[in-house]
């Protein structure tokens, strides 16, 4: 298997060397020029180690001058179309040519008049690429001007008619323009910076877009850009409902919602706009009182009694729903009224999945304030129903008296839920009815329907031991008891008794079996060196997960023994030889 792997290896260094002298030699043959580049992706396309040995080789930086010097259309889209899938598959790619020089090179082309649609296309992909996860290239985009051109395409690329084509996919103008979006989306994102509030300086236009026109593929974009840029900023949150773009978002609710008994695909998009709203007012829910005159949380509500949704798209309206009537009285009022404590209950009472309970949770806290609220205000009404005042109470309040009555009982109930949760606690999904204790743990687990993932892990684990416990005893005909420590001292007053006295007491043998029956200690671990193989794993694991050790243990095959504590700390010196401008891969770090 391993020889098999070594030869696939050497084959594709062998083609990508024989590809690279193709293009250096067919420089007045644009048409093999451009044959040689799409065999080059193809083979660098999700190869991290096939990108990774292309730059060593000088591949890349020869792909980079090449799509600047060639005269050749076809060549320069080619050229900057094989960059864009090297730098996305391998990470040493994506620094070696994330610098401000590239980025004014891609500038170049896109302010070139004579640059075709697609090649503007391709130049906004490298950027996209670039800036994906990478704090550096996003700093390079916003220092270099970059992002200001992109906004501008934003702007101008699509016209009125091609905001109602019938077919995006064959449209150039569309498909440029939807790459920008989705660059603007990288340039704000991961890690969230300066870019968001450079980035709503286009919100203007993104609003009269949402007005003019709500089909998927011009809405679907928007919003993506819009839920992004306004995530956790506060100063572009407060500006965007400044120009009316929560109202807006909450007409277009409200019009697919019309449309989601008929149109599923209304319905999906009516989740996408449901994100972004909650994106618009999360940390800031005093905002949400705009979405009360357009009874938001009623149309959430029905969208979210549709069986068709998933758990995270339920997920997503509950906490949408929550952070509406946090500290909004209106859109509690208007929960209430469309039964939505119930609602609420029935999910928190049946739902398995541990992420909806607590959005259910989350919005039954906010009911438990308001109806202990609306309780008090029934008293307060009660002594003053003849005042003048009373009378001229608004609309909007008298609505209410039908509902107050209520209040007191589902203020109880919700008590009488939280007081059931504590009798019977709740384990990442995994309910039990008997309280947990070193007696009970085994035995109540193991009578569990709805185990969660470490229960499950750690009755495993029991089983194994348990199993090697008895191949032990039963090897050596034993079944060991543990020994008191009075009986011991008892049995055994000094170290110096007598041999004779100590193995007529029946111990000398029970003590040498129980030596006979301990585990030996254990070996010290073979070294095994990182494979480059493991290190792109290492490195990719990260980018997409963080540091989180074990989950990029379990999602790769690395070496048998490896554990999530050797991840660590070859990253960290990963780390540290990269901080000193060393090569990482041919750094032989333990």
């Amino acid at each position: 298997m391993n020889t098999q792997k070594v030869q696939k290896n050497q084959y594709m260094k062998t083609d990508l060397n024989l590809l690279l002298e193709c293009l250096k030699y067919q420089m007045d043959c644009p048409l093999s020029q451009k044959e040689a580049l799409i065999t080059i992706y193809s083979i660098c396309q999700q190869n991290s180690e096939a990108s990774e040995y292309f730059r060593e080789i000088g591949g890349l930086m020869f792909i980079n001058d090449l799509a600047k010097s060639s005269v050749h259309c076809i060549v320069k889209e080619a050229a900057l179309f094989t960059l864009g899938i090297i730098i996305e598959s391998n990470v040493y790619c994506q620094q070696t040519l994330c610098t401000s020089a590239l980025f004014e090179d891609l500038i170049l082309f896109l302010i070139n008049k004579d640059s075709s649609v697609n090649l503007k296309r391709m130049a906004v992909y490298v950027v996209l690429v670039l800036v994906s996860n990478n704090k550096n290239g996003q700093t390079y985009v916003r220092d270099t001007g970059c992002i200001s051109l992109l906004l501008q395409l934003f702007r101008t690329t699509l016209s009125t008619s091609e905001k109602n084509l019938s077919d995006e996919n064959t449209d150039p103008c569309y498909q440029l323009w939807s790459s920008v979006c989705s660059t603007l989306c990288a340039c704000v994102n991961n890690p969230q910076n300066d870019n968001q509030n450079i980035c709503c300086s286009v919100f203007p236009y993104a609003k009269e877009c949402l007005e003019s026109c709500t089909v998927p593929w011009i809405v679907r974009p928007i919003c993506s850009f819009l839920g992004l840029t306004v995530a956790n900023n506060s100063y572009v949150q407060k500006y965007f409902v400044s120009i009316g773009g929560l109202d807006t978002l909450a007409k277009v609710l409200l019009e697919l919602m019309h449309d989601s008994s008929l149109s599923l695909s209304s319905m999906k998009l009516a989740v996408v706009v449901t994100k972004t709203l909650d994106a618009c007012i999360t940390n800031n829910s005093a905002m949400g009182v705009v979405l009360a005159k357009y009874h938001t949380v009623s149309e959430l509500l029905k969208l979210l009694s549709n069986e068709t949704l998933s758990t995270g798209e339920k997920i997503s309206i509950i906490l949408t729903i929550g952070h509406c009537t946090e500290v909004c009285e209106e859109n509690q009022c208007d929960l209430l009224q469309n039964n939505g404590l119930p609602l609420m209950i029935q999910v928190l009472t049946e739902s398995q999945d541990e992420e909806l309970i607590k959005a259910a949770t989350f919005v039954l806290q906010n009911c438990k304030q308001m109806t202990e609220q609306l309780s008090l205000k029934l008293y307060d009404n009660s002594l003053n129903v003849n005042s003048a005042e009373e009378l001229d109470m608004p609309v909007r309040k008298s609505c209410l008296q039908d509902y107050w009555k209520k209040a007191e009982e589902i203020s109880h109930r919700i008590n009488s839920l939280e007081k059931e949760h504590d009798e019977y606690p709740v384990f990442p999904g995994c309910t039990a009815g008997l309280s947990l204790n070193s007696k009970t743990f085994t035995e109540v687990l193991q009578s569990c329907l709805h185990r969660c993932e470490p229960h499950r892990v750690i009755l495993e684990a029991e089983e194994r031991y348990r199993g090697e416990l008895l191949r032990a005893t039963a090897g050596n005909k034993i079944l060991l008891a543990p020994v008191k420590k009075e009986r011991l001292h008892k049995e055994i007053p000094t170290f110096s008794s007598k041999k004779d006295s100590f193995q007529s007491k029946g111990l000398g043998n029970e003590m040498c079996s129980l030596a006979m029956s301990m585990p030996p200690l254990k070996k010290r671990r073979a070294r095994k060196d990182f494979t480059t193989e493991e290190i792109n794993w290492l490195l990719k694991g990260v980018q997409k997960m963080g540091n989180h050790w074990n989950l990029i243990l379990w999602s790769y095959p690395f070496q048998k023994g490896r554990t999530s504590v050797d991840l660590s700390k070859k990253y960290y010196r990963l780390s540290e030889c990269a901080a000193m401008g060393l090569c990482l891969v041919s750094v032989q770090c333990p």
